[in-house]
C-alpha cells in the first residue's frame, strides 16, 4: 500500500512538471500506420494470443526447453493480455515454470548461465496469479536473486562499480543495467516497494550507469558524454552497444535508458531528481518507435515493451513537441505494433540480436507493450474510437 501511495504521488508530481520535448526526426511510426480503433487493437491482440497458443510446446514451455526465459516472457505476455492462470495455456506453462524450480530457490533451466535473467523473469509470471498459490516458490525465488546481486557477499563495498547489479547469475560474469531491470521488476511485481534494501542497492548500480555527471555517479564515464542516457554497464571500464565517441564516452541508448528510468521510479525517485529529468529530456529528444534509438532495429521490441511499461507507469498519455503539438503515444506505439504484425499474427524482428528472431518471444513482448498502452478491458480507447 505504501508503495501504490508513492507512484500516485509520483504521477502528480508529473503532471505539474514540464512537456516533454519530442524529435521529429526519425518518424514517430511506420510509414503507413493509421490510428487503430480499440475493435482493431484487440483483434490484433487476440492474433497474437492465438499465435502463442499454437506454438506452444506439449510440456508447457515455448521454444525450447532450455529456454525458460523465452517461456516465463510469453506467460506474462497472455496473462498481461486477459488470460487468467486457469486458462490451459497459462496453466501448462506455469506447471512448466515451477517445474524448474531449483532446491537453492533459483527457477532456472538445467546447467542455465541465465540464472537471474530465468528467475527474474519466472517470478514476473507468478505474481501475475491470485493467491498464495506460488508463495513459497516466489520467496524462494526472491532471496535467490538477493543472493545473486553484487554487494558485500561478492566481497565488494559501495565503492566498486559492480555494487547493487545484476548479471546473468553464470559464475564470474559482471553486472549489467539489462539484468539489474528484471531484478529490480521481479521484486517490486511480488511485492518490493521504494524501500527494500535490494532496490536500493540497485540504484547506486543504475546510477552509474547513466551519462550524467555527479549525483552519486562517480564513474569516470559520467563527464564524457553526460546527455542524461543510459548505457549498458560501467563495470570492467563500461561496456555499451551504442559504440563510442572519440573521447571514450559510452554512448546512450533508448532501450537502456528507459530501463534506468523505469528502474529509478521504482526505487523512489521523484520526477524533481535530476536523474530523474535528465533521462526524461533525453527519452523526449530522441523520441521514435520505428527504431531503438541509438541501435536501429536492434532490440526494437526490447524497447518498445519497456518504453511502454515505463511511460505508462509514468501516467499520462501524451508528449508534447517543442511546437506544442501533443503526441498521442499510447496511440503511436498500438499503431506502431499493428503495423508490425504478421499474417499468422506474430511479431519477429528481421534484426535478429538478443534473440528477437524468436517470434515467440517477440510476439510476447508486442503484446506486453499493446496492454501496458491499452490494458485488455479497461475503459481506454483510442481517439478514432472516440471519434476525436
Amino acid at each position: 500500500m505504501r508503495f501504490a501511495c508513492a507512484l500516485s504521488t509520483f504521477a502528480l508530481a508529473l503532471a505539474a512538471a514540464p512537456s516533454l520535448v519530442v524529435a521529429a526526426d526519425p518518424p514517430v511510426t511506420a510509414p503507413g500506420a493509421t490510428v487503430p480503433t480499440a475493435a482493431e487493437i484487440q483483434a490484433a491482440r487476440q492474433r497474437g494470443v492465438d499465435f502463442l497458443r499454437t506454438t506452444q510446446n506439449d510440456d508447457g514451455g515455448w521454444t525450447a526447453n532450455e529456454a525458460l526465459g523465452i517461456t516465463a516472457i510469453a506467460t506474462v505476455g497472455l496473462m498481461d493480455s486477459g488470460l487468467t492462470a486457469e486458462s490451459p495455456a497459462v496453466a501448462k506453462a506455469l506447471d512448466f515454470i515451477v517445474a524448474n524450480a531449483k532446491p537453492d530457490g533459483g527457477i532456472y533451466a538445467e546447467d542455465s548461465t541465465h540464472r537471474n535473467y530465468e528467475t527474474a523473469l519466472a517470478l514476473m509470471a507468478l505474481s501475475r496469479v491470485e493467491g498464495d498459490r506460488y508463495a513459497k516458490t516466489i520467496e524462494g525465488g526472491r532471496a535467490f536473486l538477493k543472493g545473486l546481486q553484487w554487494d558485500q557477499g561478492e566481497g565488494i563495498d559501495s565503492s566498486d562499480v559492480r555494487w547493487g547489479g545484476a548479471g546473468y547469475g553464470s559464475t564470474g560474469d559482471r553486472p549489467d543495467l539489462s539484468n539489474t531491470q528484471f531484478l529490480i521488476e521481479a521484486l517490486k511485481s511480488t511485492g518490493s516497494g521504494p524501500d527494500d534494501e535490494a532496490i536500493q542497492k540497485a540504484l547506486v548500480f543504475v546510477t552509474r550507469t547513466q551519462n550524467l555527471e555527479g549525483h552519486g555517479n562517480d564513474t569516470p564515464n559520467a563527464a564524457k558524454i553526460n546527455d542524461g542516457g543510459f548505457y549498458y554497464t560501467p563495470a570492467l571500464g563500461g561496456q555499451t552497444k551504442a559504440g563510442t565517441t572519440p573521447n571514450g564516452g559510452l554512448r546512450s541508448y533508448a532501450s537502456m535508458t528507459y530501463a534506468g528510468l523505469k528502474s529509478m521510479i521504482y526505487a523512489g525517485l521523484t520526477p524533481k531528481d535530476p536523474r530523474v529529468k535528465a533521462a526524461r529530456d533525453w527519452a523526449a529528444e530522441h523520441y521514435t518507435l520505428t527504431e531503438n534509438p541509438g541501435m536501429g532495429l536492434q532490440g526494437h521490441y526490447y524497447y518498445l515493451q519497456t518504453l511502454a511499461k515505463t511511460l505508462n507507469t509514468l501516467g499520462g498519455d501524451t508528449l508534447t513537441d517543442a511546437d506544442g503539438v501533443e503526441h498521442p503515444w499510447r496511440e503511436d506505439l498500438a499503431a506502431q505494433l499493428l503495423a508490425m504484425q504478421r499474417e499468422n499474427g506474430s511479431w519477429v524482428n528481421d534484426a535478429d540480436r538478443w534473440y528477437e528472431g524468436d517470434p515467440n518471444m517477440v510476439t510476447a513482448y508486442a503484446l506486453m507493450a499493446l496492454s501496458d498502452a491499452f490494458p485488455p478491458g479497461s475503459a481506454r480507447t483510442s481517439a478514432a474510437s472516440r471519434g476525436e
